[in-house]
């Protein structure tokens, strides 16, 4: 795939820049770059300063594309495309006639800090992608907690890389490649990571054939240890509660609270937040608490992703034991 240019700008109001914002980008000093199937490419770094939850538009332009474009399905946030031309310098919204929900080709953006400045990384599925919270207002529980992290004067986390899939599993593949073989490219990979909130098992809990809680456990114990390895500190979060839900059984609210049980007290990882314990609800505790219940039973509303958000100690996220 070709990318003849790529632009990066902040973004006004719908497919709108901020006039005199959009720059371009380069490659090795060239402004377009032909990346192999299966690769990936960084730009050269870009000079100036961006103010923290700016809103950054990316614009490409396609040049030439064959086979299935890789992207990320379930944005939650709206992009625009010109469907001909090149118009990635284009600070007007006029080319843009089209509307999409996912995102294409573009898997982060890495932005330079002062000294000392570190990044968490949720690594998840649905409910770490921000499933059922509402669209184009940044309210999946990663984003509160970016908020959050930022009006913290004394933290040194600032940055939070949001590496939820919606269906991801920790051992099969599925909705992406699993946990376990995605953690270097989206967690470890990633520039400035220093802590990791693993948040991933309800789809392994709930498929047919379904593996036992054993099974599970040794494959968050894997990533631990690959994350420990590579520097990076691991907070375990719990699962969350989906009685209601059309997957769920006893056998596998068995397996749920098993699974819990390990994350809670094994002391295999540097930090637990129970998400479980703050979403359940006390009268019945393999349901959400219906105030943060999106409807489906399994994945929370905007209250919901902002209690998750509130539950996490931000000292948990400064390890500096690694």
């Amino acid at each position: 795939m070709t990318f003849g240019r790529a632009y990066a700008g902040l973004r006004a109001t719908g497919a709108a820049l901020v006039p005199g914002t959009n720059r371009p980008l380069s490659f090795a000093g060239s402004p377009s770059v032909t990346v192999p199937p299966g690769g990936s490419v960084h730009s050269d770094p870009l000079p100036g300063t961006v103010r923290p939850q700016s809103d950054l538009a990316v614009s490409v332009y396609v040049r030439q594309a064959g086979g299935a474009a890789t992207g990320h399905k379930m944005a939650l946030q709206t992009s625009y495309i010109a469907p001909a031309g090149d118009h990635a310098a284009d600070d007007s919204a006029t080319p843009y006639t089209q509307k999409i929900t996912s995102w294409f080709y573009l898997d982060a953006v890495t932005v330079g800090a002062r000294r000392g400045t570190g990044a968490v990384a949720t690594l998840g599925d649905s409910i770490t992608d921000g499933a059922i919270s509402t669209r184009d207002t940044n309210r999946r529980w990663p984003d509160f907690l970016a908020r959050r992290l930022d009006a913290d004067p004394g933290s040194r986390i600032k940055g939070v890389a949001n590496e939820g899939i919606s269906g991801n599993k920790v051992l099969k593949d599925g909705a992406g490649e699993s946990a376990l073989k995605r953690l270097d490219r989206d967690v470890l990979s990633q520039r400035g990571v220093r802590t990791m909130v693993l948040l991933e098992g309800v789809n392994d809990i709930k498929a047919v054939p379904a593996p036992t809680a054993a099974d599970l456990i040794a494959g968050y114990r894997q990533l631990v240890d690959r994350s420990h390895a590579a520097g990076v500190c691991v907070v375990g979060a719990t699962v969350m509660p989906y009685e209601g839900w059309r997957e769920w059984t006893p056998a596998g609210e068995a397996v749920r609270q098993e699974v819990n049980a390990f994350i809670r007290d094994s002391g295999v990882f540097d930090a637990v937040v129970d998400f479980d314990g703050a979403l359940k609800d006390p009268a019945a505790p393999s349901r959400i608490l219906p105030a943060y219940d999106s409807g489906d039973h399994l994945h929370p509303n905007d209250l919901g992703m902002r209690t998750m958000s509130d539950t996490v100690d931000l000292k948990s996220l400064r390890c500096s034991g690694r």
